[in-house]
């Protein structure tokens, strides 16, 4: 079986990781719901232009993953899900003391509690189906820890979790469930950051990707949109119908240590 035909909801894919795993399963033959926050016409026509290079129908459903409500709302109105990529997140960095609550709440609620909400809905639409995969996109921080990234933390050991429970509760039917824990990833936003970074320790863009950035990634390069999305494929293929309930670390080494 291959997931040509099938339908993927990626949340959180109207960029970065999310885009480039919505991508490979479009390029894999998947039909593709991208996702996020916001409604513009940049993010139907993303959809639009994929849908053109991959001949394959795509569409772009706005949904906040910080509300249940549009969480659920959005796997109903996707009309099928045989594939969910969990991927929505934000990022916050502050001392625990120092943490804003509204902050923590909200990674909590767009890292973790946005894939209990999707997966609850989902999970009747593969069972009905008789086929799904769920992926997880969680981070090498939900399974190791950084100073100043609690909730991140928190949320990505959460994921983690989760993916274990979902996994045991789906092991008997032809459904898993898994987590991708990536390492740094060369996305818009990180590169974007280089620049600066170069400026303020005043090295040169390899020197400063190595020895600074990728400071705790020990291969000293970064992951890619394209190898994360081709793990997912795998993760939605026959070959890994008995892997389920686990992680697949992208990080370089990162957790290795």
């Amino acid at each position: 079986m291959t997931i040509s035909g099938k339908t993927a909801v990626v949340t959180g894919s109207n960029s970065g990781i999310g885009l480039g795993v919505a991508r490979e399963l479009a390029r894999a033959g998947a039909n593709v719901v991208l996702n996020s926050f916001t409604d513009r016409d940049e993010d139907h026509a993303i959809a639009a232009e994929m849908a053109k290079e991959f001949g394959v129908d795509v569409r772009y459903i706005q949904a906040d993953m910080s509300k249940a409500e549009e969480c659920r709302a959005l796997i109903e109105k996707a009309g099928a899900c045989d594939i969910l990529v969990n991927n929505a997140g934000i990022q916050h960095v502050a001392p625990i003391e120092q943490f804003p609550t509204e902050k923590w709440d909200a990674i909590i609620a767009i890292n973790l509690s946005s894939a209990f909400h999707t997966t609850a809905a989902a999970l009747p639409i593969m069972r009905a189906a008789g086929w799904g995969r769920v992926v997880n996109i969680a981070s090498a921080h939900g399974l190791t820890a950084s100073p100043y990234k609690s909730a991140y933390v928190a949320a990505k050991h959460g994921i983690v979790g989760m993916t274990k429970s979902v996994a045991l509760e789906t092991a008997e039917e032809p459904i898993t469930c898994n987590a991708v824990c990536p390492g740094y990833v060369l996305t818009p936003l990180v590169e974007a950051q280089i620049p600066d970074t170069m400026e303020k320790y005043n090295m040169g863009r390899d020197e400063v990707i190595k020895k600074v950035m990728l400071e705790r990634q020990p291969s000293r390069e970064f992951a890619t949109v394209e190898q994360l999305g081709g793990t997912v494929n795998f993760l939605c293929s026959d070959a890994a119908a008995q892997i389920t309930g686990t992680t697949i670390s992208v990080d370089g080494g990162w957790t290795a240590l």
